[in-house]
């Protein structure tokens, strides 16, 4: 292979090393599905079920624009994709927004057309104005238009927020010493009246699944429960005792392999640039 065609097989390498390496935290951050080898903090985090259960749309929230809104706005006609997250999180949660933005992209309904997504934060500290970048992100990369009449992102008081969660079983927690909410990631898809249709867990959500369930909830139907695979949204080193961000010490060694990419694919042109000047010997 030549030197610079070397050099491109690797720098691709990386950068698939680098994108891989969310998704290898998101994998490493285990759950310890043994409820009695959990974190205290954990036993109770997790996500309830509550099919067919109708969620109070008269709560209010700020919109992306810092605007007072009801949920019930979101409703009516459409299906919606709600998601509970919080937008300076770490770890999963932009995990769960990546993986739902894929999978819309490769299925033919259309946001705010076909259906609705609402992404409401968790964290009542946070604001609009990090709810208008998280707006523009999104939209921006799933592509198309009136994307942004109809997908949300909305911030709100503990209380709202408490009430939504509840709602919809999603169970989470606070820890003060790691500034962390410990959560499971999931969304959850609404029918057009904001009765719960159906749950999906994890960060990667089948395009066909996704499809099927937003037909059936723009029809009012309500799906079996299914199995929990919990993913949580938090980390805990048990040889430590201690909470940490699992995603930066892969990140971190997503660095160290770039810096060492840097360094053979500068090897490379030096070596063919000694080879090829003229007057050079090999």
């Amino acid at each position: 292979m030549e030197p610079a065609g070397a050099c491109i097989a690797l720098v691709v390498a990386v950068l698939a090393l680098a994108a891989m390496a969310p998704r290898a935290a998101a994998q490493f951050v285990d759950p310890l599905q043994n409820i009695g080898q959990r974190p205290e903090l954990l036993k109770d985090v997790g996500i309830d079920q509550k099919l067919n259960d109708e969620i109070p749309l008269d709560l209010t929230f700020r919109d992306e624009h810092g605007k007072t809104v009801e949920l019930a706005q979101y409703f009516g006609s459409k299906p919606v994709i709600l998601t509970l997250v919080y937008y300076n999180c770490p770890m999963l949660c932009t995990q769960v927004l990546n993986g739902l933005d894929r999978t819309l992209k490769q299925i033919p309904l259309n946001i705010g057309k076909d259906y609705n997504v609402v992404t409401v934060s968790i964290d009542p500290s946070e604001q609009p104005v990090l709810a208008e970048a998280k707006q523009a992100m999104y939209v921006g990369m799933y592509g198309r238009p009136g994307a942004a009449e109809g997908w949300h992102f909305l911030t709100g008081d503990e209380k709202d927020i408490k009430q939504l969660a509840q709602a919809v079983g999603f169970r989470y927690a606070y820890d003060s010493d790691s500034k962390q909410f410990a959560h499971a990631s999931a969304i959850m898809m609404l029918t057009p009246e904001g009765r719960m249709s159906r749950y999906f867990y994890g960060i990667q959500y089948p395009e066909r699944d996704i499809r099927l369930g937003l037909v059936e909830a723009s029809q009012g139907k309500i799906s079996s429960p299914i199995d929990q695979v919990l993913l949580f949204c938090y980390h805990y080193d048990p040889h430590t005792g201690k909470y940490g961000l699992l995603i930066s010490r892969v990140l971190q060694l997503a660095g160290l392999v770039t810096m060492l990419a840097g360094g053979i694919c500068l090897y490379f042109l030096f070596r063919g640039e000694h080879y090829t000047l003229p007057g050079r010997r090999a």
